[in-house]
């Protein structure tokens, strides 16, 4: 940002443009981390009235599946939350979307409905999964015929296959994929797509892959080709899923600690095995399962073995025994990093299964490497990080089968901006024109002293999923073993929420610089002081501001001394109080609304 004419004070930080969309939004921490940019203050608040489906309607704007992602998101919103800035926990975001979910009513005759007349333009999508259906969701009511080819005999991608039914029930997944369909987009299953060149010599208009990582990563030890007892994971939960495999060992080994493992070791207890150990390389601190996942998983008595390196498959005349691990000692830097890996021996684990979860890969043998499309690095197509667009015009990619294993709101993401090249694409505008993104103020102001939100900080503690007893969740496969929110966990939840989007506005002008917002403040995020640079501003403060990745907020020179009013965003708690003692309203509470395009946006008059 450049230095407004005549500013007075070399190296000074120049007043801080609150009409770039990026400020506010990045305030909100938790829509800021969201890669679909979920509204979550602002559905949490409709909670908190009790309006379930306004709730789940403003959810399902950006993240299309409030219900399936209430259960199993990653939450990258969750560590971003500006609660555990003031104590340990954040707000429970996710456990909150579904309490939308599953409190709504019949919304059907509020989601998009299928145009009377399409616009001639045919789409294909090829995998059933959260990107494609996202797609469909984002153009089939603008008139666009989408057709979606899915190779399994039901829709859902890695939401049906890879997770399981105790984690999300076959209800929730079906309910929000028919949504999509009932916008007029044609499911086409048992249909796998073998050949790229055969498929767009259809005549479509636009092709968008979606198809996932599908290929497990395989584990190449002795011992591996002589047992059928040996597994890859999303293969085996593939095959549990579709009611293929019913059973499996009393004695299984997990190798790997993803969320993919975690699944499986889970799922394993389910098929009736007694004794299921997850095996970890590294120690726990390198796991990529998310912390929630490690728990649910030890809470049913799974037992997690660090620094354990598999070195061989001990197989006795066809018959799977067990592992040999070498086991293992790492020396830590400061940071955390290891430095140095030593062998201290090596154990056999006994076992009648092992399953492999040791990742994922992309694969594409339908797509004929002389079909347009240009592959780099690990065989992965060329794909354009913002349009999605592949080297071959009228072919996009979204989820993992752009970029590699992520997760479903990534998935989801992905196709909102596909879809909106796909759009342009098909209407003969260029792919790489986006609409601005930007942001609203209103005012919150009802008296003199109320507001339109709880403004008061509410110190209740992070509420505790309630959960089926172990005795009975291992009866079948469909038993969901999070029960969901109470009425009286989802009230007392809500409030913990910190209205983040509910912005201190500040007006230099009115400001008689009498200090009453200084003096008020519970957590000291403001001063008055006189310009200077950042480093100098953010140690001016009575906390120093030194989370340098949240903005510092500068004001215009005040009107009696020129000196410029901060606040530190990353500490506040938005409660009003400022706004509440300032004697000539220099201080206002305004609601910021992030504006993010998607196609809708793009069709004139659509979303008058």
């Amino acid at each position: 940002m450049n230095a407004p004419d005549g500013w007075k004070h070399q190296n000074a930080v120049p007043p801080t443009d609150t009409a770039e969309p990026d400020y506010f939004h990045k305030v909100v921490d938790c829509q800021w981390a969201c890669p679909a940019h979920t509204p979550v203050p602002g559905y949490i608040r409709l909670i908190a009235q009790g309006r379930f489906s306004d709730a789940y309607m403003l959810n399902r704007q950006s993240n299309v599946f409030p219900g399936i992602l209430g259960r199993v998101c990653d939450r990258p919103c969750e560590p971003a939350c500006r609660r555990d800035r003031v104590e340990d926990e954040p707000v429970a975001i996710c456990r909150l979307k579904r309490v939308a979910a599953d409190h709504k009513d019949d919304i059907t005759d509020r989601l998009p409905k299928k145009p009377a007349k399409t616009n001639g333009k045919r789409i294909a999508l090829i995998g059933a999964g959260p990107a494609s259906f996202t797609v469909a969701n984002d153009l089939a009511p603008f008139g666009y015929e989408c057709t979606i080819f899915e190779r399994f005999g039901e829709p859902g991608g890695l939401m049906r296959t890879n997770i399981p039914a105790f984690r999300l029930p076959e209800k929730v997944l079906s309910e929000e994929l028919g949504y999509i369909l009932d916008m007029g987009v044609e499911l086409k299953l048992n249909s796998p797509v073998s050949s790229m060149k055969a498929l767009l010599d259809e005549g479509y208009d636009a092709v968008f892959v979606g198809t996932g990582a599908p290929k497990g990563k395989e584990l190449n030890l002795p011992g591996r080709d002589q047992s059928e007892n040996i597994h890859i994971g999303i293969d085996w939960l593939e095959s549990v899923a579709f009611e293929h495999t019913k059973a499996i060992g009393k004695k299984v080994l997990i190798i790997g600690v993803g969320n993919t493992a975690m699944d499986c070791c889970r799922t394993s207890l389910r098929l009736g095995a007694d004794n299921v150990k997850v095996m970890a390389r590294k120690p726990r601190a390198f796991f990529k399962a998310s912390a929630w996942e490690l728990e649910d998983a030890e809470a049913e008595n799974v037992e997690i073995i660090v620094n354990h390196s598999p070195k061989e498959f001990v197989v006795d005349n066809g018959v799977l025994k067990g592992m040999l691990f070498e086991t293992l000692e790492y020396v830590l830097d400061e940071k955390g990093n290891i430095t140095k890996q030593t062998v201290t021996g090596e154990v056999v684990i006994e076992c009648d299964d092992v399953v492999l979860a040791i990742g994922q890969d992309n694969a594409f043998p339908w797509i004929e490497r002389d079909a347009g499309l240009e592959f780099g690095k690990w065989d992965m197509p060329l794909v354009d990080e913002v349009t999605f667009q592949s080297t071959r015009e009228e072919v996009f990619f979204g989820g993992d089968a752009a970029f590699g294993p992520k997760n479903i709101i990534w998935a989801v993401e992905h196709g909102h901006q596909a879809a909106i090249s796909i759009h342009q694409y098909c209407q003969q505008k260029l792919v790489t024109t986006r609409l601005p993104n930007g942001v609203k103020l209103a005012p919150t102001k009802m008296g003199m002293f109320e507001w339109s939100f709880s403004n008061s900080f509410d110190a209740a503690e992070r509420r505790i999923m309630p959960h089926v007893e172990l005795a009975k969740r291992f009866k079948d496969l469909g038993t969901e073993v999070e029960l969901g929110f109470t009425a009286e966990q989802a009230a007392t939840e809500v409030e913990r929420c910190l209205n983040c989007d509910m912005q201190t506005v500040f007006n230099a002008p009115l400001c008689t610089e009498c200090d009453a917002c200084v003096d008020i403040c519970p957590v000291e995020c403001l001063t008055m002081t006189e310009p200077a640079a950042e480093n100098v501003l953010r140690e001016a403060l009575e906390i120093p501001a030194s989370n340098t990745e949240q903005a510092l907020y500068v004001s215009p020179a005040l009107p009696l001394t020129s000196r410029v009013m901060i606040k530190d965003e990353n500490i506040c708690l938005h409660c009003g109080l400022c706004a509440e003692r300032c004697p000539t309203a220099a201080w206002d509470m305004q609601e910021s609304e992030i504006i993010i395009n998607h196609v809708e946006d793009m069709v004139p008059g659509a979303s008058s």
